[in-house]
């Protein structure tokens, strides 16, 4: 029997997210990033398609790699202007019951104290639906805008991200014991101090004494997305992920990258499949074959091979206008997305090698991964192949139009893949996580985060008699 598949939609608080010129298509409404109408109509639009979730990216740079400045990233919109993902969750939240919440904020550009009382309140005003998406950054241009001259090196990023969630595992899960808020109105109790713990977090990078000021939400720690693929990021995503996304232009590229993750969960002494794996992939589909080629060249004639490789020079981390269109990529190092560099020094399937208009191309409909075009039939072909041969869970679906490409989803493919018995039914109750491993609310014993709990083996909080601060004398004046 066919495995099942799960489907995320891919989107962004911006016009150009992953298909760069599309914005100019009559159809495509992504101007509308600004209107909460559009993002309320896309979440229950959604949640009728079945989907797992909608996971929004984010950056805080401009993509300023490609010709040595902003220029193009502006001229075509690409991921610039961007608005706050985090304030769209509560409004999608409202309108839809079961839809997940996945968004994206980096580690490098907030303090982990005040970003956890801010998934806390996300976490309980979606009753458990949210998600983080863990970055650790790759945009030199956000790292200026903080006052540094560039990004961490690329592991280092990723160290200073492990003690990121060290003080947020300790804040969500050991500040707080379950039956701390008793709500005693007789004994006019709220709280019972005695089951409030101060974390004393003294670390490299962040010193954290306090407790958590929020309540324990429905999750408590939120579902960890994460999406790097080089080797020091797959080692942090195996001691922390639950869903992993990953990109790559072939089967035998993603085959790769899947199976080097669930080995890593296995070495992380997680089972191999403690995380859902989800490959980046757009869709192309309408009633017939035909028609699905037909729109997709179509869409071809408004993508922007300047604007996909200024996305390109910023994920690779090489200034791509300095190439000549015909030439091969050739080997880079880069302190930016590796395993995107990675991804096109593999080639393709049919074994030459990718020169720097290919890549364009490639990332003028959809970015880094494969667009499937067809009737829902042949796509469904196609995704399930792709999950026979890859070992995926499912895909992060992006658009090449908005909303047009999630409304041809829900309309051709979702019903094949049902009637074929390989997407679900009905959404499973309660919170994200358990939807989507059907073993409850919170994180499992085995994950790195539940140590962190109190009496676990990670924990370090001390009881509340011996954490809490001396009292302050205040001095006033007569």
């Amino acid at each position: 029997m066919s495995r099942p598949i799960r489907f995320n939609a891919f989107d962004m608080n911006c016009v150009a997210h992953q298909s760069p010129g599309l914005w100019r298509h009559p159809e495509d409404q992504s101007h509308r990033y600004t209107d909460i109408g559009y993002w309320t109509e896309l979440a229950k639009l959604l949640e009728r398609g079945r989907f797992d979730g909608i996971f929004i990216a984010d950056v805080l740079g401009t993509y300023d790699v490609y010709g040595g400045n902003d220029i193009a990233a502006l001229r075509q919109g690409a991921q610039t202007p961007v608005a706050d993902p985090l304030l769209l969750v509560s409004a999608m939240a409202a309108v839809t019951e079961h839809l997940g919440f996945g968004i994206t904020t980096g580690t490098g550009f907030e303090h982990p104290f005040p970003f956890a009382r801010r998934l806390s309140t996300l976490d309980h005003l979606t009753n458990g639906r949210l998600g983080w998406n863990v970055v650790t950054g790759y945009l030199p241009s956000a790292a200026r805008n903080f006052g540094a001259a560039d990004q961490l090196d690329h592991d280092e990023r990723y160290n200073q991200a492990d003690e990121y969630l060290e003080v947020l595992y300790k804040l969500w899960e050991g500040s707080w014991e379950d039956d701390a808020v008793v709500r005693d109105a007789e004994r006019g109790i709220y709280t019972d101090p005695s089951k409030v713990h101060h974390i004393g977090h003294y670390g490299e990078h962040y010193t954290v004494p306090g407790i958590h000021v929020s309540e324990p939400s429905p999750q408590r720690t939120p579902v960890i997305y994460q999406a790097g693929a080089s080797p020091r990021g797959v080692r942090f995503a195996a001691e922390n992920a639950e869903a992993i996304f990953i990109a790559g232009p072939s089967k035998r590229v993603l085959a790769q990258t899947v199976a080097r993750v669930r080995d890593a969960l296995e070495a992380a002494g997680r089972d191999r499949y403690a995380a859902r794996i989800y490959a980046l992939a757009t869709i192309i589909t309408d009633e017939t074959d035909t028609a699905a080629r037909a729109k997709r060249e179509e869409y071809l004639s408004y993508a922007s091979i300047e604007g996909g490789l200024v996305f390109m020079s910023g994920w690779m981390g090489i200034d791509l206008s300095r190439y000549d269109l015909d030439d091969p990529i050739g080997d880079v190092q880069s302190n930016a997305i590796q395993s995107a560099v990675a991804a096109f020094q593999e080639f393709d399937d049919d074994g030459r090698e990718w020169t720097v208009r290919d890549i364009g191309r490639w990332a003028g409909i959809g970015g880094m991964g494969p667009v499937f075009t067809g009737s829902g039939e042949t796509v469904a072909d196609l995704l399930q192949d792709w999950v026979a041969d890859t070992d995926l869970d499912g895909f992060n679906l992006a658009y090449a139009i908005t909303p047009g490409t999630f409304e041809d989803i829900v309309r051709h493919v979702v019903p094949v893949l049902t009637e074929r018995g390989v997407y679900r039914t009905e959404y499973e109750p309660g919170t994200l996580r358990n939807a989507l491993f059907g073993a409850g609310d919170r994180l499992p014993p085995e994950h790195r985060g539940a140590g962190y709990r109190v009496g676990g083996p990670r924990s370090t909080v001390l009881p509340p008699e011996q954490s809490r601060p001396e009292p302050v004398e205040v001095l006033t004046g007569p």
